[in-house]
C-alpha cells in the first residue's frame, strides 16, 4: 500500500554534473545519474556493470573444492547412493534439484532429502543423519543449510559418513568436522564469488564436477537452476551472480527442464519473455508456495523429471498451493488488520500481532505486507504448541531486524535473521515484556525517521522522455535486484487528467505533462481518490505492461505528492528560503528579502547559471542547484 502524503517525507538526490565521458556509455543523462549517485562514477566501471568480467577459476577462490570434487567424483565412478540435504525455500529446492540432476547424469545415485517447514524445522538434524546412515547412505552434501548444524555433523563423524557443506548462512566460530566446505566467506576478501547464494555453490561445485569428468552437457539446465534460485533467494546481483544471470536468463524460454517449461505454463508466460521479474514474481513464488505449505519433493521431482506429462501434472500441483497460499494470506492479512484497525490511535510503533491458528508458511509474507501499509516494523506470530510461538519479522529500511532481536534475546528462546527480517520463537509469558521492550527501539527510531517514510527518488525524468528508446537503455542496466534495484525515478508537476479505482483498491491514472500523456498504476492504493490533487509529483518504477497482445509502458507509482506549483520553501544550513519560477528562471529570496536568480542548463544537468556577484561560490551554487532539482529543473 502506497504511503499517503501526510505520511511520507521526500529526499530528493543530491544534484550531480555528468561527466561527459561517461556519455560513452550511450546512455542518457537520467540513466547515467542514477549511475553516478551509485558510485559508478567512470566509464570503466559502467562498462563492467553492462559487461561483467568471465567468472574467475573457482578453484583459487574455495579452498576445499578440489577435496569435494574428488570425493563426488569417486561417488560418480562408483554409481554410490548419495544424499543432497537441502532446505525447504525457493534457494535450496533449486540447489538440491541441481545437483540431483547433475550427479543423476554423471552416474551417481542421489536422494533428495530437505525437512519438514512444519515436522522438522530448517536444516539438516541429527534424526535425518541417524535415518540415512541405517539406510547404508555414506555421503552426505548439504546445499543452503550445514554450517549451523553442528550436532547433526558431529553425529555424521560419529558415524563415519563423508560430508560436504555447501552455504551461505553466517559461519559459527568454530566448525564441526567435515570433509569440505564451499562457503562464500571462505573465498579471498574482493572475490566475485563473494555474493553467491545456496544454489550459486550448488553451481560451482556441479560445474567443477562436470569438468572434472569431463561430460558438461547438463551444465545448460543447471545454469537455468542457477538462475531461479539466485534471483528467487534475493542474492546480491553483482559479481559472478550477475556474470551468470546475463548470460542464463535468455536461455530460460528455451530451457531444456521439463518442468520449468510447465511451470511457465501454469504461470501464463507462453508469450511473455522470462526475465528477472517474471522470474522473482511468477515463477518463484510458485516454487515457493510447496516449501511453504507442501512436500519440497514435490519441487525437486519437478525440476529433474524429463516426461513432460509428468512435468505438467506437477507444475499445477504447484499452482493450487500457490493459489492456496494466496488465500491464506489474504485471509491472514484481513485479520491482522482488523487487529491493528482495533487499536486506533494507540497503534504500537511495533506492530506484534499473534494468532494461534495462523499457519507458519505465509506469516512472513503478510508481515512484509503490513510493513508496506503502515511503514512500521512487525512481527506475526503463531503457536508452535507447549507454550510456544514462531514468529517472522519484517521491517521498513532503517530498522534493523537482527540488532532488535539481540537486543532481545534474553526473552527468547532462538532467534535469527538480518536486517529486513527475522524470525524467533517465544513462550507465551515473555510476550507482554518482549513487546514492550520492541516497541520501545521502535520509537526511538520513529523519532530519527521524524515519524515519516522516507521517499528517496534518483533521478528526474520528464514525461516526454518515457519514450521506447529509453525503455530499451534501461533495460541494459538489468538485471535488477537485490543490490542493483530497478531505478526510482520522479516526475514533477504531473496533470492528473483522469483515475479510475479499480477492483481489488488500485488505482489507474493518466499523468500529463505539456503534450505528453503516460499511464500510471498506484497499486494497493489506500487512500481517497476524491481528494487527489490536479497537480502531483510522482516517484515510480518504469515497466512494459503486456495486455492482450499489446504493449505499453506504464508507471508503477511508489509514492506521489501534491505539487510544489510555482512555488516551495527550501531550508539548507538553518536557513529558510522561498523558491519560485519567473518563466525559464529560479528565483531564490531568503528571509531579508535579498533575492538570487538563476538559468538552469537547458540540458537538465544541475548547472545553473546566475549573473549575482557571488554566483559562482560553492554555497551559492549549490543552493541554485538544490533549488533546480527541488522545482523539478534538474536531473
Amino acid at each position: 500500500m502506497l504511503p499517503q502524503p501526510s505520511e511520507q517525507r521526500w529526499q530528493l538526490p543530491a544534484p550531480v554534473q555528468i561527466d561527459p565521458q561517461l556519455r560513452s556509455s550511450g546512455l542518457c543523462d537520467p540513466l547515467l545519474a542514477v549511475l553516478q549517485r551509485r558510485g559508478y562514477g567512470d566509464p570503466e566501471a559502467i562498462a563492467a556493470l553492462l559487461e561483467p568480467a568471465p567468472a574467475p577459476d573457482p578453484r583459487r577462490h574455495f579452498p576445499d573444492l578440489g577435496k569435494a570434487v574428488q570425493r563426488l567424483r569417486l561417488a560418480c565412478k562408483q554409481g554410490e547412493r548419495l544424499a543432497i540435504c537441502g532446505d525447504y525455500d525457493a534457494d535450496g529446492m533449486t540447489s538440491t534439484a541441481l545437483l540431483v540432476g547433475v550427479l543423476r547424469h554423471l552416474g551417481a545415485q542421489p536422494q533428495a532429502e530437505i525437512p519438514s517447514r512444519l515436522d522438522d524445522g530448517y536444516g539438516l538434524n541429527t534424526g535425518m543423519v541417524e535415518r540415512l546412515a541405517s539406510e547404508g547412505i555414506r555421503l552426505l552434501v548439504t546445499v543452503d543449510n550445514g554450517v549451523a548444524a553442528r550436532e547433526a555433523l558431529l553425529r555424521a563423524d560419529a558415524l563415519e559418513m563423508d560430508v560436504v557443506v555447501t552455504d551461505h548462512h553466517t559461519l559459527p566460530d568454530e566448525l564441526p568436522p567435515l570433509l569440505a566446505l564451499l562457503h562464500p566467506a571462505c573465498t579471498p576478501e574482493h572475490s566475485p564469488y563473494r555474493g553467491l547464494a545456496g544454489v550459486g555453490l550448488a553451481y560451482v561445485l556441479a560445474m567443477a564436477l562436470a569438468r572434472n569428468c569431463r561430460s558438461e552437457p547438463g551444465l545448460a539446465m543447471a545454469r537455468d537452476l542457477f538462475c531461479i534460485g539466485t534471483i528467487a533467494d534475493m542474492a546480491p546481483l553483482q559479481g559472478v551472480n550477475r556474470r551468470w544471470l546475463i548470460d542464463g536468463l535468455p536461455g530460460l524460454k528455451r530451457s531444456g527442464l521439463a518442468g520449468l517449461q510447465a511451470l511457465q505454463q501454469v504461470a501464463g508466460l507462453e508469450d511473455a519473455p522470462v526475465d528477472a521479474g517474471a522470474v522473482g514474481f511468477q515463477i518463484a513464488p510458485r516454487i515457493n508456495a510447496v516449501g511453504r505449505l507442501g512436500d519440497p519433493q514435490l519441487v525437486v521431482d519437478l525440476l529433474t523429471t524429463a516426461d513432460e506429462e509428468e512435468a505438467l501434472e506437477l507444475a499445477r500441483q504447484c499452482e493450487q498451493l500457490n493459489r492456496q497460499r494466496r488465500d491464506l494470506c489474504d485471509a491472514i492479512e484481513a485479520e491482522a488488520r482488523a487487529l491493528v484497525d482495533a487499536d486506533g490511535d494507540q497503534r504500537s510503533p511495533f506492530l506484534l500481532l499473534a494468532q494461534t491458528h495462523w499457519h507458519h508458511g505465509v506469516i512472513g509474507i503478510v508481515a512484509a505486507r503490513l510493513v508496506d501499509a503502515f511503514g512500521l516494523p512487525v512481527a506475526l506470530l503463531a503457536s508452535e504448541g507447549d507454550g510456544r510461538l514462531r514468529a517472522s519479522v519484517r521491517a521498513p529500511r532503517g530498522f534493523a531486524v537482527d540488532a532488535a532481536l539481540q537486543a532481545c534475546s534474553d526473552l527468547l528462546e532462538r532467534h535469527g535473521g538480518h536486517p529486513a527480517a527475522g524470525g524467533f520463537t517465544v513462550r507465551a509469558e515473555e510476550i507482554t515484556a518482549l513487546h514492550e521492550r520492541l516497541n520501545a527501539l521502535a520509537e526511538a527510531w520513529l523519532q530519527q525517521q521524524g515519524g515519516l517514510r522516507l521517499v528517496e527518488p534518483e533521478a528526474l525524468v520528464q514525461l516526454q522522455d518515457i519514450t521506447p528508446q529509453f525503455w530499451q537503455q534501461l533495460q541494459r542496466l538489468e538485471p535488477f535486484g537485490s543490490g542493483h534495484p530497478a531505478p526510482l525515478f520522479w516526475c514533477s508537476r504531473c496533470r492528473i487528467s483522469q483515475q479510475r479505482l479499480l477492483r481489488g483498491g488500485h488505482l489507474q491514472l493518466t499523468l500529463r505533462q505539456g503534450d505528453s500523456a503516460v499511464r500510471a498504476m498506484a497499486w494497493r492504493w489506500g487512500g481517497d481518490e476524491q481528494q487527489l490533487p490536479k497537480e502531483v509529483d510522482v516517484a515510480f518504477q518504469l515497466r512494459l505492461n503486456r495486455w492482450n497482445g499489446t504493449e505499453q509502458l506504464q508507471l508503477d507509482i511508489a509514492a506521489l505528492r501534491a505539487s510544489s506549483g510555482d512555488g516551495l520553501v527550501l531550508e539548507r544550513c538553518n536557513r529558510r528560503y522561498w523558491v519560485s519560477r519567473d518563466g525559464d528562471a529560479l528565483v531564490i529570496r531568503n528571509a531579508a528579502g535579498d533575492e538570487l536568480r538563476g538559468l538552469p542548463d537547458p540540458t537538465g544537468s544541475c548547472a545553473v547559471n546566475s549573473d549575482h556577484p557571488q554566483g559562482t561560490h560553492p554555497y551559492v551554487q549549490a543552493l541554485l542547484q538544490d533549488a533546480a532539482m527541488a522545482m523539478g529543473l534538474a536531473s
